[in-house]
């Protein structure tokens, strides 16, 4: 049962621990967005398929925002009772860091329990969703869009211009279209206005012109026939829809326990048994991690005594980039053949451990120690020499001296 020391370093924990979670998804999901804006435009597709793109990418950088959130929200939630003294106060009363550490542990392990969850089994469906969608929007299956003052191949054989669209190109001005057909016959129509029409048939749709002008070719006529309309109806062949790949041909798409089946099949190749042992050992370990931070976060959140230094702060987030990073290049690495899939993974995962452990170590069981007094006191000598760098006012010049008192007659 939690007590009323748990249920306070609960509060004072899941508030940054949830803000930041939210936050570093979020900055992650903008910096795509704008990547994703622009492919879209590019490909001529619909702008709503950015909002189902962006949805699909959450539950990855979920998995990378949710060891940042645990872990600087433990730190924070400690760094202010370190500051406050309280921490000084309960250490006083017999309440050690060993025992602060339940509250700590257990939302690491929901919060591992969820990234399993994710890493697992939700982020390779949401990531072949993804790519379905790349796929569909360089394909054409979601609707291009008409590029006004531009010609455009709507079909094959087939062409279109138009001078301007409305109503998000229900109603188009100025259209020009020429079709031409295997045979050697051609067709070019002009008119005032056009829009399109969909048929029972998802393989035709019609696009009806109003007020133009039809010019019909044909290799055995010597002059072309010209017609004049006030609405015709244009059928318009769209080509086939090539079907998109099925799950699971890539890693990333795969969930856990097919990657291990695929590890274990002799009738896999040596190579493809080998990027997918790459990726479940990667997989594991982003959730093992989880069981780490809490010692992390602890030992940097309080700072040397008679110090407000956020050094602990800074040093989290550069050690826990560093780690995310080494772990993809240890995942590539696996996945070439220049290292032991596995070896790439849990050794660097055991140096992480080791350096927690040994932070909280020092934090917890050596008088006075301080596993960041180090470094809280070089970055203190190099304020202190920029401060040294500085000059009084009056002996520069900037502020004039006062004149001395007169001797009074």
């Amino acid at each position: 049962m939690l007590n009323a020391v748990d249920r306070y370093l609960f509060r004072l924990i899941i508030v940054p621990l949830v803000g930041t979670l939210v936050i570093a998804a979020m900055l992650l999901l903008l910096e795509k967005m704008l990547n994703l804006f622009d492919f879209v435009v590019n490909e001529g597709g619909p702008v709503s398929v950015v909002w189902r793109m962006l949805g699909n990418l959450i539950p990855e950088y979920l998995s990378l925002g949710i060891p940042i959130g645990v872990t600087l929200g433990i730190l924070l939630g400690f760094r202010r009772l370190a500051l406050s003294s309280e921490l000084d106060a309960l250490n006083s009363v017999g309440v050690g860091y060993g025992r602060m550490l339940r509250v700590p542990y257990i939302l690491a392990a929901v919060f591992a329990l969820l990234n399993f969850g994710i890493v697992g089994f939700l982020q390779p469906y949401s990531r072949y969703a993804y790519e379905g969608l790349r796929f569909e929007l360089r394909s054409g299956a979601l609707g291009a869009s008409i590029k006004v003052g531009e010609f455009t191949r709507i079909a094959e054989r087939t062409t279109l211009r138009v001078e301007q669209s409305f109503d998000q190109g229900a109603d188009l001005r100025g259209v020009f279209v020429r079709a031409a057909q295997a045979d050697g016959r051609s067709l070019a129509v002009s008119a005032a206005r056009g829009q399109f029409l969909i048929t029972d048939d998802p393989d035709i749709i019609i696009l009806r012109l109003k007020t133009g002008t039809l010019v019909h070719d044909a290799p055995n006529t010597p002059t072309p026939r010209v017609l004049t309309f006030v609405q015709h109806d244009l059928p318009v062949n769209l080509p086939a829809m090539e079907n998109f790949r099925s799950r699971g041909l890539e890693n990333l798409e795969s969930t856990v326990p097919e990657l291990w089946a695929k590890m274990r099949d002799p009738g896999v190749s040596a190579d493809d048994r080998r990027k997918a042992s790459a990726t479940f050992h990667r997989r594991t370990v982003q959730w093992v991690v989880m069981f780490v931070l809490p010692l992390l976060a602890v030992a940097l959140a309080v700072p040397p005594k008679r110090s407000t230094s956020a050094i602990g702060v800074f040093l989290s987030v550069v050690i826990l980039v560093t780690y995310h990073k080494i772990s993809e290049y240890g995942e590539r690495m696996g996945a070439i053949g220049r290292i032991d899939p596995m070896l790439a993974q849990w050794i660097p995962f055991a140096l992480f451990t080791a350096l927690s452990v040994w932070f909280y170590h020092v934090l917890a069981h050596k008088p006075g120690g301080q596993p960041i007094g180090a470094l809280d006191r070089l970055f203190k000598k190099i304020g202190g020499l920029f401060k040294g760098l500085r000059k009084p006012a009056a002996k520069i010049g900037l502020v004039p001296d006062e004149p001395e008192p007169q001797a009074q007659p």
